[in-house]
């Protein structure tokens, strides 16, 4: 552990445990605990990145009227940016092994912590392991129907709650999946990465060759041009593409403490993130415009749905591996990004009720229960619903990032921050850091303006990036000139 990081020792634990904060999971993790690596967090993101929902959206990048080479540069450097943010979002966790739960009480107070925890680890969380979890299902859906051609007659018409038998079968089946890989922690997380990120090179490398094949050559592929493509500022696209990036990242980068309490130093973890999220994003530039620009020279007509470019495919084997690939890069990323934070603040929002454990199999339970494919017959409407908590959660980043580095100068005192919850003397942890909200309300404001006031839509073309700057300086102006409430 590196000597900038402060060891936690089995005596500090045992102090908070008797002040009341019997839960393990709202403990900061003492040395031996800390086993993650570089190699570890370079492994962490991997399956984020390759999922359906990102091939997608750089189909929409490449609307915007940019040529294929500059929407990769400004892929690229959206990473850089993420990766920073995340390293030293991830700084707090890394240097007291606190998670996020604690880290936002350092910067909301205890009180004022529950609401944005509850966005973040709740509402976001859950939400999107439902919707990611009903995408996997269709892949699998697919996968069954051309092993068992009659499992898509399987009821008839029969449909409950507004979704057939067949598909309710998948649905189930990848629930199950998700809750066996994401219940027993990190330590088969990280051995899952582990296989799963050969897997992702195997596959998308093979795929990204493929493309430029099919389409006729790298040189062919770049000078590819969209069919009616937006006009758009070349400037204000690339912000629009970065912008995307970050706010893809948002709901992970705000809680990526949850990740970082177990680093064995900071800074393995800000080397492992930064070379998971550029190295990553390197790869996935090459293989997603390859594959889908060469994919649509190939087949004649534009593919964004790295699905259908695979059910184009004539080579069942080929078709098999790669969507169970694409399924379990799923997985990977209900358990990183939505089930671990969802537990973990389930946990600091009930640490009575609630574990690890528990957690995870409540999550799982509402992200069933609130039927994703019922808010999937309105894309519109979901996505419009994403981007506005993602709209919420670059104003926290911006607010959580000032108070550790500037206010706090990156001190926590753990013993303040633990305080004794029978004790009802003053601490500064306790109730709500006024000026924090209020900024954290101003950069909201900011970030959705556009979507009541036309002429403002460029604040929410960069939602993250207007909400994260507008919170960011408000709340160093309410510091400056009011103090630290």
């Amino acid at each position: 552990m590196g000597q900038e990081d402060i060891r936690v020792t089995q005596e500090d634990v045992k102090l908070f445990r008797a002040r009341g904060y019997d839960n393990e999971d709202l403990l900061p993790k003492t040395k031996e605990k800390r086993n993650m690596g570089v190699f570890n967090y370079f492994n962490l993101w991997m399956g984020n990145l390759h999922n359906i929902p990102n091939y997608a959206a750089v189909g929409g990048f490449l609307v915007l009227g940019l040529a294929p080479v500059n929407v990769m540069l400004a892929l690229i450097l959206g990473a850089i940016l993420t990766a920073i943010f995340m390293a030293y979002n991830g700084r707090a966790g890394s240097k007291y092994g606190i998670p996020f739960a604690m880290h936002l009480r350092a910067t909301y107070g205890e009180a004022g912590a529950k609401l944005p925890g509850f966005l973040r680890g709740i509402v976001v969380a859950i939400g999107w392991f439902g919707l990611q979890t009903f995408v996997g299902s269709q892949a699998l859906f697919i996968i069954m129907g051309k092993l068992w051609p009659g499992f898509i007659e399987v009821g008839g018409d029969i449909t409950f709650f507004g979704i057939g038998l067949p598909g309710l079968i998948s649905f189930i089946i990848f629930w199950v999946a998700n809750i066996a890989i994401s219940i027993n922690g990190s330590t088969v997380l990280n051995r899952f990465n582990t296989i799963l990120t050969i897997l992702i090179y195997v596959l998308f490398i093979s795929m990204g060759i493929w493309g430029v094949i099919v389409g006729g050559g790298l040189g062919n592929i770049l000078s590819y041009s969209v069919s009616g493509a937006q006009d758009v500022n070349p400037i204000f696209a690339y912000f629009m593409i970065i912008s995307a990036v970050l706010a893809f990242w948002s709901a992970p980068g705000t809680s990526v403490a949850d990740f970082t309490q177990n680093a064995n130093s900071t800074k393995e973890q800000a080397l492992g993130q930064g070379l998971s999220l550029i190295v990553g994003y390197a790869i996935f530039v090459f293989t997603s415009i390859t594959i889908l620009i060469g994919s649509s020279i190939h087949y004649g007509v534009e593919q964004w749905d790295v699905l259908n470019v695979i059910n184009h495919w004539d080579n069942l084997p080929a078709i098999l591996f790669a969507t169970i690939v694409l399924l379990l890069i799923t997985v990977n990323s209900n358990a990183t990004a939505n089930l671990t934070p969802a537990a973990y603040q389930l946990t600091a929002l009930f640490p009575k009720w609630f574990n690890y454990r528990r957690g995870v199999l409540t999550a799982c339970i509402l992200g069933f229960l609130i039927m994703p494919w019922k808010l999937m017959e309105n894309p519109e409407g979901i996505y419009t619903f994403l981007n506005g908590i993602g709209a919420v959660l670059g104003p926290v980043s911006g607010v959580m990032i000032y108070q550790f580095f500037i206010v706090a100068k990156q001190n926590i005192d753990l013993k303040e921050l633990y305080y004794d919850t029978k004790d009802t003397a003053a601490n500064k942890f306790r109730g709500v850091n006024k000026n924090a909200y209020i900024a954290t309300i101003l950069g909201v404001l900011v970030s959705l303006s556009g979507i009541f006031i036309p002429t403002l839509s460029f604040f929410s073309d960069l939602s993250w990036i207007s909400g994260f700057v507008t919170a960011f300086v408000s709340y160093g102006i309410f510091v400056r000139f009011f103090g630290v409430k």
